[in-house]
């Protein structure tokens, strides 16, 4: 059974009635159908007539029929028969080559509201989308958040308990990965999947596009995804572990891919000083856990890369634009912005020791701004201390504490 995406559906709603194409995109597998289908559902609760809204999905062998532009404009156009407004979704567009053309000739001659879902960044980016400039919003989803995964299992009739943050930290949050049980069953659907995205949103029908290669390189900077990157060590590590060699370029021609199919999300460094954003890219973060692990035989769970990828994963759903921060004397794991104002975060597992203590919470010595500062772990007993404030992770993430921002 599926659930209710509210976070998701709750961003678009603004936009219901707008011109502007809603086009809803993310990484394979993600659930975009479902809030595609949430979306319309929504309408016809509210009163919409049925004969007014029109659904199709080109992955759906019903609409097999539809292989270009023109035949797209075809359909939509021979089901709109008065001079109502019409909603108007097509679930993944880029299957049907010039789709642009579709859309903009809908929104210009007709009273709709048109909503679209992709699977890759690319599909507003071609020379046809001169025809969108300006015309087009966008949402990304993400796979189950940890209290989407909470209301799954409620859905589901399943027992859901706290500590599954240890199963979500290692195999993630893709709805479909919850039909398995067995670790191998997962790995197996989490690499299927994966191959999948490679050789659809990523190689589609280029013959040159070496997809071995990729995959060693990608599902290496997965692994490591939220370290400081450096294509240095992706080299050195293809060299080592392939006995071959692999240019700079190359590394940073995959890691775009990766982007665009939204594997990964780039973080840029916030100078805390001087209040700016710096330019380059410093961080990697992974869309969904479960990709980070396919490719090995375990995790450590006190490696609090795996602990910050989920809290930057839960940043974003949450509408904050996240940076990694910089100051004088080191980093903050974390700058979280929102509507001008701001808050620093470091993560850790455990506040095991008083060392541990002292170097997650003196992170904040060198920051003489006085916007509010936390530390988040997984510890249960609340250790605020001089004015910085202890979230535990679990509590965060399922929404029972929250941070602030001045």
């Amino acid at each position: 059974m599926f659930i209710n995406r509210e976070d998701y559906v709750d961003m678009v709603r603004p936009f219901y009635e707008t011109d502007l194409i809603k086009v809803i995109t993310g990484i394979r597998r993600s659930g975009k159908s479902v809030i595609l289908q949430a979306i319309r559902d929504e309408f016809l609760h509210n009163g919409i007539n049925g004969d007014q809204i029109i659904f199709i999905n080109l992955e759906d062998f019903e609409y097999e029929f539809i292989k270009t532009a023109a035949d797209l404009h075809k359909e939509i156009k021979n089901r709109i028969t008065s001079d109502q407004k019409y909603y108007i979704f097509i679930d993944e567009v880029q299957n049907v080559k010039d789709f642009e053309k579709v859309l903009a000739s809908l929104r210009a001659t007709l009273k709709t509201s048109i909503f679209v879902t992709g699977s890759n960044s690319t599909l507003l980016s071609g020379e046809l989308a001169s025809l969108l400039v300006g015309r087009t919003v966008e949402f990304e989803i993400m796979p189950f958040s940890f209290s989407e995964v909470k209301e799954y299992f409620r859905v589901n009739n399943r027992e859901f308990t706290e500590d599954m943050i240890f199963d979500y930290i290692k195999w993630g949050g893709f709805p479909l990965r919850f039909d398995f049980h067995r670790e191998q069953d997962i790995r197996r659907y989490l690499l299927s999947l994966y191959e999948g995205i490679i050789k659809k949103d990523i190689a589609g029908k280029s013959s040159k596009f070496d997809k071995k290669t990729f995959m060693d390189i990608s599902l290496y900077i997965l692994a490591n995804a939220g370290k400081e990157f450096s294509s240095e060590n992706v080299i050195n590590y293809y060299k080592t572990h392939h006995k071959k060699s692999i240019t700079r370029q190359t590394v940073y021609n995959y890691l775009e891919k990766m982007q665009k199919a939204f594997l990964v999300h780039g973080v840029k460094k916030y100078n805390i000083v001087g209040k700016e954003a710096l330019k380059a890219n410093e961080k990697y973060y992974a869309v969904d856990m479960g990709l980070r692990i396919i490719n090995t035989n375990s995790i450590n769970f006190e490696d609090t890369f795996f602990l910050e990828n989920v809290i930057y994963n839960e940043l974003i759903l949450r509408g904050y634009t996240v940076y990694t921060g910089k100051t004088y004397k080191g980093e903050i794991d974390f700058v979280a912005i929102k509507d001008g104002k701001k808050c620093f975060i470091q993560v850790c597992y455990l506040l095991a020791s008083a060392e541990t203590i002292a170097r997650e919470f003196g992170a904040f010595k060198p920051i003489s701004d006085a916007s509010p500062k936390y530390v988040m772990s997984l510890d249960k007993i609340d250790m605020s201390r001089d004015g910085i404030g202890h979230i535990n992770i679990v509590d965060f993430l399922l929404r029972k504490a929250d941070i602030a921002l001045t």
